[in-house]
C-alpha cells in the first residue's frame, strides 16, 4: 500500500465529513429562520382569530359533543377530564368511550359524572377492538352516540383552559373549514427525560407545524385536539377510513383536505400531560412515533433529519479538531447551540406560552441531539408496542395487530 495515500485517506475523510457538518449548519439554519418567520405569521394570525373568537356571540355557538377515548389510569387523569367538565360553554355533552366496563379510567368519570351532575355525559363501551386501531375503533361508537354535529376529539392526556371550546369551535362556523386542530405544550412528569420529551412538544412540534402550514397549509391534524363536524366526516366515510393507521390524526386532517375543505391550525394552545418513564419507555414512545411519521410522509422524514442542529455542530467539532482547526469547530458547535437556544424561546415561550422553554432553553440543544438520534433510530423495524399489544406497520402508515384479546360482543352505552 502506498504510505503517502494511508496517510491522505483520513484527511480526505475528515474533510468529507466537516463538509457535511457545514451543510447540515447551513440547513439547520436556514430551517431557523423558516421557524422563525412561520412564528411571526403565527402570533399574527393567533391575535386576529383570538379576536373573532372572542366577538362571537354566544347565540352562534352551536351545541357540542366532547369525545374523550380513555384507557387505564394515567397521573392527573381526573385533572385532565375535569377541565373538560369545567368548559364555560352554553351546550355541550361529553362522551367517554372504553372497551370495558372494568377500565380503571371510568371510576374517575364516574366520580365526575357526580361532581358535575348539570355536565351532560356518558359512557359508551366499545368491546374489543376489530379494526387495527383501536382508539378509532372506540371513536365510531362515540360518534353514533352522539347528540350534536359539532364534534371535538381529544386523547385523555390532554388538559385545557375554560375557554377551550370558546375558541375552538368559531371558526367550524365557515362551512369552508373542515376541521380545527390546536397545538399544544408539554407539561412533564418529575423527571429528566420527561422534561426533554416535553420541551420537545412544545419546540420542536409546533415548529414543523408551523413551517408546514406556512409553506403548505395545514394538510393534516394533531390528535391532542380535532374539532370538526359530522357532515364533514361522512364527506370521507366516516372515521373509519383512519381505522387502518396508527397516525390516524393525521389521516384524518389529510383526508379532510384533500376532499376539499380547510384544516385550520387554532391559536388556542392546550397542555400535553407526561406520564413519568424510564429512560427506555420515554425513548419507546418517541420512536414510536417518530416511525408513524417516517411511514406517513416518507419524503418529508427523510428531510427531517436536516433540521437538527446539534449532529452537524457536533461532528463540525469533531472534524474541523482533527484537522487542525479547533476553533472553527468551536464555532461551529457554538452556532448549533445558539440555533436551538433561539428556537427554544421564540416558539416554546413566545409562540406555546411555556415558561420551561425560556427557562430551559440551554437544555433544548440536548433535546435537539436526543431528537435526532430517535429520527435515526425510526429507520429501523417495523414493530412496535401500543398500550400493551404489538403492531407492526406497513405501507402508508398502515398498521396490522400482532398480539391482541379476542373481541367481545358486548358494546353498549352506559
Amino acid at each position: 500500500m502506498n504510505p503517502v495515500a494511508g496517510l491522505l485517506a483520513p484527511v480526505l475523510l475528515w474533510r468529507v465529513l466537516l463538509v457535511l457538518a457545514l451543510v447540515g449548519t447551513a440547513s439547520s439554519t436556514v430551517f431557523l429562520f423558516l421557524v422563525l418567520a412561520a412564528a411571526a405569521r403565527h402570533r399574527r394570525r393567533a391575535r386576529a382569530a383570538w379576536a373573532a373568537a372572542a366577538s362571537t356571540p354566544e347565540s352562534s355557538l352551536p351545541p357540542v359533543t366532547l369525545l374523550k377515548p380513555v384507557h387505564g389510569m394515567e397521573p392527573r387523569l381526573a385533572e385532565n377530564l375535569e377541565s373538560f367538565f369545567q368548559q364555560d360553554y352554553p351546550n355541550f355533552e361529553i362522551i367517554f368511550g372504553a372497551r370495558q366496563a372494568d377500565n380503571a379510567a371510568l371510576r374517575v368519570v364516574q366520580q365526575l359524572q357526580q361532581r358535575y351532575p348539570r355536565v351532560k355525559s356518558r359512557i359508551v363501551l366499545s368491546g374489543a377492538p376489530t379494526w387495527p386501531n383501536a382508539k378509532v375503533f372506540s371513536l365510531d361508537k362515540m360518534i353514533a352516540a352522539a347528540a350534536h354535529s359539532y364534534l371535538v376529539i381529544s386523547d385523555s392526556d390532554v388538559l385545557v383552559a375554560r375557554d377551550f371550546l370558546r375558541h375552538v369551535i368559531p371558526p367550524l362556523l365557515d362551512p369552508n373549514v373542515g376541521l380545527v386542530t390546536c397545538p399544544y405544550r408539554g407539561i412533564p412528569a418529575p423527571d429528566l427525560w420527561s422534561s426533554l420529551e416535553a420541551l420537545g412538544m412544545s419546540v420542536e412540534m409546533p415548529s414543523g407545524v408551523m413551517v408546514a402550514d406556512m409553506m403548505e397549509g395545514m394538510r393534516f391534524a394533531m390528535g391532542a385536539v380535532m374539532a370538526t363536524r359530522r357532515d364533514v366526516l361522512q364527506q370521507i366515510g366516516g372515521i373509519a377510513s383512519t381505522a387502518d393507521y396508527y397516525s390516524d390524526d393525521f389521516v384524518l386532517g389529510n383526508e379532510i383536505w384533500a376532499a376539499g375543505s380547510k384544516v385550520v391550525l387554532s391559536h388556542h394552545v392546550v397542555g400535553h400531560v407526561l406520564v413519568p418513564h424510564s429512560f427506555s419507555q420515554s425513548i419507546g414512545d418517541q420512536l414510536r412515533w417518530m416511525k408513524s411519521t417516517r411511514y406517513s410522509r416518507p419524503k418529508g422524514h427523510v428531510g427531517t433529519g436536516l433540521t437538527f442542529a446539534m449532529p452537524f455542530g457536533l461532528l463540525g467539532l469533531i472534524s474541523a479538531a482533527a484537522l487542525g482547526n479547533l476553533s472553527l469547530g468551536i464555532a461551529l458547535l457554538a452556532a448549533a447551540c445558539l440555533n436551538r437556544v433561539v428556537q427554544s424561546i421564540v416558539v416554546g415561550w413566545g409562540v406555546i406560552g411555556d415558561p420551561r422553554a425560556l427557562r430551559y432553553s440551554w437544555l433544548y440543544p440536548l433535546r435537539d441531539l436526543l431528537g435526532f438520534c430517535i429520527w435515526a433510530g425510526s429507520f429501523t423495524g417495523r414493530h412496535f408496542l401500543w398500550r400493551g399489544e404489538t403492531y407492526s406497520f406497513g405501507k402508508g402508515g398502515r398498521i396490522t395487530p400482532q398480539r391482541r384479546p379476542a373481541p367481545s360482543a358486548m358494546a353498549e352505552p352506559l
